[in-house]
């Protein structure tokens, strides 16, 4: 039980799959053995991080499009040959290393917040022309989806507040814009899970051997979290969530 945690990660309800150990049981060991829970822990390496503030107030959304999180996460991209990952953390200490200059990726994503189901792309920049960009192909593939999206919520990074792209992205299709209330991130909670989910289970799931590499195991992951993996707070795959009853 313990060695699972250690290597996948996850938590009580994933242990219990994996291992066939009640949940509940999961919990238990894992308490006793003072293992800290996930959310005290770095996403990527695991080791126990300073707690994060929550929001004393939880909610979701009643129907599909009422809400959607968007938010944009910044990966360092992956040298030719190979990252830290691939060769140890000693070669990120190198002069050369440390001179070249090899810059971000950003990924762009927009989380329903009933279903949870997710659109995101890999873009180069996060300047407002791209994010107003980002957000009307998220708009019109939620479309595609049956799902009318109402109201998109985002944090208050000047790409969002002061960019005319991302207005007429809404306003052409009728959509409110919302904003966090300042240095709250956890108001944007559903779509901050995701980049921490995408990190863990994506970007640093492995190590890749181009930063190319990485970028085109995206679709493929997004598929199947969309599709596939078993979110709990769903009890289901978020898809099953747009599924006509």
């Amino acid at each position: 039980m313990l060695a699972a945690r250690a290597t996948g990660r996850v938590g009580p309800d994933e242990l219990a799959r994996r291992t066939g150990v009640p949940a509940r049981t999961a919990s238990r060991i894992l308490r006793r053995a003072g293992v800290p829970y996930l959310w005290q822990c770095d996403p990527v390496i695991g080791d126990v991080i300073r707690a994060s503030k929550v929001t004393a107030r939880r909610y979701e959304k009643a129907s599909p499009g009422d809400l959607v999180h968007v938010d944009v996460k910044k990966l360092g991209r992956i040298p030719a040959g190979g990252g830290w990952k691939a060769h140890g953390r000693a070669m990120g200490r190198t002069a050369a290393v440390k001179r070249a200059r090899i810059g971000y990726d950003f990924i762009h994503s927009a989380v329903d917040d009933h279903s949870r189901v997710a659109y995101s792309e890999v873009l180069p920049d996060e300047k407002g022309a791209t994010c107003g960009e980002f957000i009307a192909r998220a708009l019109a593939w939620f479309a595609t989806q049956d799902v009318q999206v109402k109201a998109v919520i985002t944090d208050n990074h000047w790409s969002y507040k002061r960019s005319t792209a991302v207005t007429e992205a809404l306003t052409s299709t009728g959509v409110e814009h919302w904003y966090i209330k300042a240095h709250c991130p956890w108001q944007n909670g559903k779509v901050e899970r995701f980049n921490r989910t995408l990190a863990a289970e994506w970007a640093y799931v492995r190590a890749y051997a181009t930063n190319e590499d990485r970028a085109n195991a995206f679709p493929g992951w997004l598929a199947y979290y969309n599709n596939e993996r078993h979110h709990y707070a769903v009890g289901a795959a978020p898809i099953t969530r747009l599924s006509p009853t």
